[in-house]
C-alpha cells in the first residue's frame, strides 16, 4: 500500500527558464531542436527521441540552459537519474542561481534514495529563495523519507503559512499523514485542499485512500467517483477504485473498473496488468496469463515483465519468473530488479546464483540495508556464519534504527545457539518497536530455551 502511495506522489513540474544565446542563427536553429522535443517530450512515450533533439539544441548552444534543463526532465522521467543530474550540474554550472535545478536535482537525488544529497539540494534552493513554497515541500517529503518526522512537518507548515492557499502543500501533508497511519490528519488535510480547490482530483483520489483505511468504504468510493466524474479520463482515479476494490476481496468489481479502463482506452497496457493481478487473486491462471501477456505485448516494459514474473513466482514456476526476471534487468539494470531476481534463486534452491544478484544489487546501491540481510540469509541457508553476521553488522551500521536488522541477526544468533546474543537483538528491536507482539512472541521464545 505505502510503495503505491509512494509512486503516486512522484509529480513534479516541468521547467521554463530563459536560454542564454550563442549567435543569433545556432540560437534560432537550437531553439527550433528545443521546440520539436518538447512536442516529443509532451507525448510522454517518446523520451529518447525528445533527448536527441535536446541534444542536438545543446550542440548547436552550448549555453542554452532551457535545453539541458528539459533534457534533464527527460531523463528524469525516464527514470535515468544520473543522466538527469548530469544536466542539473550544468544547469547549475551556467546558472549558480537557477532555483528549480537545485529542486529537480533534489528530486533526482531523492528517487536514488540519496536523501542528503536531497536535502543539500533543498537548502541551497530555500537560501536562495526563502519564500519558495516547493522547496519546503520536496525538502518535507526527504526528511519523511529519513524518518525525521518533526522536521518534515515544520516544512510542510512553514510552506503552508508562506502560502495558505496552496493545495500541493495540505496533499503532500496528507500524503505524509496517510503513510504514518494517521489518516484523520490526512483527512483533514485533504479537506482544507478540496475547500480550495473543490475540482482537485488528486485530493479526492487521496481522500478516498485515507478513507478506505479507516474502513469508510462508502465515503471512499464516493471520493474516487468524485474524481472520476470531474476528470472521466483520468487512469490514475480508475487505477486505485481498482486497486481498492482488490484490497477489499471485491475481484468483480475490481474486474468491472478495469474493464471500462480498457473500453475508454485509458492506460490499457496497465489495465491488462492490473486486471491481471486481480484474476491472479481469484485463482485464474489462464486469465491473468492471457492479460499478462496482452499487457506485454502492449508496453513490454521492465515493470510488466516483473508483474508477470512475480505471477509465476507465485505459481511456484521459479524458471519461468527467472526468465521474466532477466528480461526485466535487460530493460532496466537497477539496484532492486536484482534484488527481486535473487530472491527467485533463492526460492529455488540455486544460493550461488541468488548471492550473485544480491551481490550485483549491493555494488549498485551500497547503501540498500536489505540487500544485506537477504544476502546474509543466503549465507546463513548455506551455513556460512561468518559471511552472515558480517553482513547482519552491516546492514544494522547502515540503519541502525531498523528493527528488522536486529531481529535477523537475533534468528542468525538463536540458530547458531548463541542466546545470550540472540536475546541482546530482540531487546534492541524492542526498544524500537516496543509494541511489536512479533517481536514479543521472538523474544519469549529464547528466552524459553535459555530456561531449559
Amino acid at each position: 500500500m505505502k510503495k503505491r502511495l509512494i509512486v503516486l506522489l512522484a509529480v513534479i513540474a516541468l521547467l521554463s527558464v530563459t536560454t542564454s544565446c550563442a549567435t543569433l542563427l545556432d540560437s534560432e536553429t537550437a531553439a527550433a531542436y528545443n521546440n520539436s522535443a518538447d512536442a516529443y517530450f509532451e507525448k510522454g512515450d517518446y523520451y529518447d527521441r525528445a533527448i536527441a533533439d535536446y541534444t542536438e539544441a545543446i550542440r548547436l548552444d552550448p549555453e542554452n540552459v532551457e535545453a539541458y534543463i528539459n533534457r534533464a526532465d527527460a531523463y528524469f522521467w525516464k527514470e535515468d537519474y544520473d543522466h538527469a543530474i548530469a544536466d542539473y550540474i550544468k544547469v547549475i554550472q551556467l546558472d549558480p542561481k537557477n532555483v528549480k535545478a537545485y529542486i529537480n536535482r533534489g528530486l533526482a537525488y531523492l528517487c536514488k534514495d540519496e536523501k542528503d544529497q536531497a536535502i543539500a539540494d533543498y537548502n541551497e534552493a530555500i537560501r536562495l529563495d526563502l519564500v519558495n513554497v516547493e522547496a519546503y515541500i520536496r525538502r518535507g517529503w526527504a526528511y519523511y523519507c529519513k524518518k525525521n518526522y518533526a522536521q518534515a512537518f515544520a516544512d510542510y507548515a512553514e510552506a503552508i503559512r508562506l502560502d495558505p492557499e496552496n493545495t500541493e502543500a495540505y496533499i503532500n501533508r496528507g500524503i505524509a499523514y496517510l503513510i504514518k497511519g494517521d489518516y484523520d490528519q490526512a483527512i483533514a488535510d485533504y479537506n482544507e485542499a478540496i475547500r480550495l480547490d473543490s475540482v482537485n482530483v488528486k485530493a479526492y483520489i487521496y481522500r478516498g485512500w485515507a478513507y478506505y483505511c479507516k474502513k469508510n468504504y462508502a465515503q471512499a468510493f464516493a471520493d474516487f467517483t468524485e474524481a472520476i466524474r470531474l476528470d472521466p479520463k483520468n487512469a490514475s482515479a480508475y487505477s486505485i477504485r481498482g486497486l481498492a476494490y482488490k484490497f477489499k476481496g471485491d475481484y468483480d468489481q475490481a474486474i468491472a473498473v478495469y474493464n471500462e479502463m480498457i473500453r475508454l482506452d485509458l492506460d490499457i497496457a496497465g489495465a491488462y496488468s492490473s486486471r491481471a493481478d486481480v484474476y491472479l487473486e481469484k485463482g485464474d491462471y489462464d486469465q491473468a496469463f492471457t492479460d499478462y501477456e496482452k499487457a506485454i505485448h502492449l508496453d513490454p516494459t521492465a515493470w510488466n515483465y516483473h508483474a508477470r514474473g512475480k505471477a509465476y513466482e507465485s505459481k511456484g514456476d521459479y524458471d519461468q519468473a527467472i526468465t521474466d526476471y532477466t528480461e526485466m534487468i535487460r530493460l532496466k539494470p537497477t539496484s532492486d530488479n536484482y534484488f527481486t531476481r535473487g530472491k527467485a534463486y533463492e526460492l529455488k534452491g540455486d544460493y550461488d546464483q541468488a548471492i550473485a544478484d544480491y551481490t550485483e544489487a549491493i555494488r549498485l546501491d551500497t547503501k540498500k540495508m536489505w540487500g544485506y540481510i537477504y544476502r546474509a540469509d543466503v549465507y546463513l541457508k548455506k551455513g556460512d556464519y561468518d559471511l552472515a553476521f558480517s553482513d547482519y553488522n552491516k546492514a544494522i551500521q547502515l540503519d541502525p534504527e531498523n528493527e528488522w536488522a536486529y531481529i535477523s541477526r537475533g534468528k542468525a544468533y538463536e540458530l547458531k545457539g548463541d542466546l545470550e546474543r540472540a536475546i541482546a537483538d530482540y531487546e534492541a528491536a524492542l526498544r524500537i518497536e516496543p509494541d511489536s507482539f512479533l517481536i514479543k512472541l521472538y523474544l519469549e521464545n529464547v528466552l524459553r530455551q535459555q530456561e531449559q
